[in-house]
């Protein structure tokens, strides 16, 4: 009897979960879908990332570094990876999907205590990095739309959304699994709404809008800091031996919210011990930047054309105090980081009040000063971009980033295939 019963409501079960397929209501690739990201959860272990990185082109990389590394043949490897610049300059500071890709292709010591790892089979894989120096396409090719060379960065981001659109990877996820670097302003400026469903690297949010770009899925990175770091800053008394209270050396016509610069110029001309000029970065003149940052209390950080710059990440290898001016400023690794341990905030009103900026500095207290100096020697590496990366570098940081919000993309991924509706019910309809 209880055979008979059990046999008649398995039956029952299987024509209604059929029944279910056949309207829509249930999607069968999803279940299995959802067991298999389940067992490659990530966020399940404490183990590596681990990342599968396109096979690109030369030419949307490493070519764009230098001729003699566009006339070699074969893949980029960790035996023939060029290495960047000393003398990198300005472009240095967007540099960092070089060391992302750089940090994949190498395969020596440390591996076990790295935040990702590549791995060579994509059906292993947690995220997908794509190897495109989008940012230094932009400085390469042309820095504005009317610039003829521009066409070839255009070219390039055509080619590459082009190229994932025919990943079956790529397809599976949406893109939302996929990490693609963009810590230019312009980076991606042609076709970065087609992308707005994948982990962005961005620098912050100043030219993308909300619809495209959010902490809920993207990673804010820091800039690549282009002074020199302070290793041996180890004085008596580093209150007294740094001389200058407030210091800023850049270029004071910027855009949008830098607008701030040329206004503080003004404001903060004349006072002695305050140090604020315009300055071009050359590499006479980001050494001049490095002597200056080491010689002062205080380190003024307005925003540039957006609300971040590469000059609060100088700051802070300085051991210098960032003094941070803006309203919707994002900071990397907020999560694990409380930059109020060293650093000090003004709003854009309260930092155009005369006199009011530099009377809040002087009356800083000294010993209250010192800690944050302390603190910035403590957390100063994790700003540092190498070869070979190391533990708890600004790679090891990224990369914990992007681990951060796979859960995020998985429920994402997941929820799309449930929601999705089949065309042959739409065109039944």
């Amino acid at each position: 009897m209880y055979g008979k019963a059990a046999i008649c409501l398995t039956l029952v079960i299987i024509f209604l979960v059929s029944c279910s397929i056949y309207i829509g209501n249930v999607d069968i690739r999803s279940y299995f879908f959802s067991l298999q990201s389940a067992q490659r959860s990530i966020c399940a272990t404490d183990r590596p990332l681990r990342v599968y990185m396109y096979d690109l082109p030369r030419k949307f990389n490493v070519a764009m570094m230098g001729r003699r590394y566009a006339e070699e043949a074969g893949p980029v490897t960790m035996e023939n990876l060029p290495m960047w610049p000393a003398n990198g300059g300005v472009r240095r500071q967007h540099s960092v999907e070089y060391w992302l890709m750089a940090s994949l292709l190498y395969d020596g010591e440390g591996g076990e205590e790295r935040e990702a790892v590549r791995v060579s089979d994509p059906e292993t894989a947690d995220a997908f990095f794509v190897p495109f120096f989008s940012s230094l396409s932009v400085n390469t090719h042309g820095h504005n739309m009317t610039d003829p060379a521009t066409e070839v960065d255009r070219q390039l981001q055509a080619e590459i959304v082009e190229f994932l659109r025919q990943s079956k990877y790529y397809q599976r996820s949406g893109g939302r699994d996929h990490v693609i670097p963009m810590t230019h302003p312009n980076a991606f400026r042609f076709h970065r709404q087609q992308l707005n469903a994948s982990i962005l690297i961005i620098v912050d949010f100043g030219r993308y809008p909300r619809n495209m770009s959010t902490l809920s899925k993207d990673v804010v990175s820091p800039y690549v800091h282009v002074v020199e770091s302070f290793t041996d800053d180890d004085p008596l008394d580093p209150y007294e031996n740094r001389t200058t209270l407030l210091f800023f050396r850049g270029n004071t016509v910027r855009k949008d919210e830098g607008k701030i610069r040329v206004k503080l110029a003004k404001i903060l001309a004349g006072i002695a011990d305050v140090h604020y000029e315009k300055s071009a970065a050359t590499p006479s003149n980001i050494k001049m930047s490095t002597k200056g940052m080491r010689l002062s209390k205080f380190c003024l950080h307005p925003a540039g054309d957006t609300p971040s710059s590469c000059r609060l990440f100088d700051a802070i290898v300085s051991h210098c105090v960032p003094v941070i001016v803006s309203d919707r400023i994002e900071l990397p690794f907020e999560d694990e980081i409380d930059y109020t341990e060293f650093s000090i905030f003004f709003s854009m009103k309260e930092a155009l009040e005369p006199g009011y900026l530099v009377n809040q500095l002087r009356q800083f207290p000294k010993d209250r000063w010192v800690e944050m100096w302390k603190r910035l020697k403590q957390i100063s590496h994790h700003y540092e971009f190498q070869y070979p990366p190391k533990k708890e570098d600004a790679v090891y940081m990224l990369w914990r980033q992007v681990k951060h919000k796979l859960p995020g993309v998985e429920l994402a991924i997941h929820r799309n295939r449930r929601l999705k509706i089949p065309d042959w019910w739409r065109r039944k309809r």
